[in-house]
């Protein structure tokens, strides 16, 4: 958590700190075999030593430390043509999802 010099607002309680959220699941295979669940695996089971991954769902959004207000965004890659106002337009663009 880093208290922003960047300008980015929290409409709900006007605070300027923020995180920025990745959240991802995932569902993770192992193929069943003689010594232990995953190939990868041998004795003992370790969960990430996996066969595969497969990402099932994702979602991206600033989080305000102060009030815990929620905004979507979504950014593939991060930039340097990532600035102040993308954050600020994602924040007002979908406001509170809570």
């Amino acid at each position: 958590m880093v208290d922003n010099t960047l300008g980015l607002v929290c409409p709900v309680c006007n605070s300027s700190s923020f995180l920025l959220k990745y959240e991802a699941t995932y569902v993770y295979s192992y193929v069943i075999d003689s010594d232990a669940p995953g190939l990868n695996n041998t004795e003992r089971f370790f969960t990430f030593l996996y066969d595969d991954r497969e990402q099932t769902a994702t979602k991206q959004f600033l989080e305000c430390t102060s009030c815990g207000a929620t905004y979507l965004c979504c950014f593939n890659q991060w930039d340097h043509n990532i600035g102040v106002k993308d954050l600020q337009d994602a924040i007002y663009s979908n406001c509170n999802l809570e």
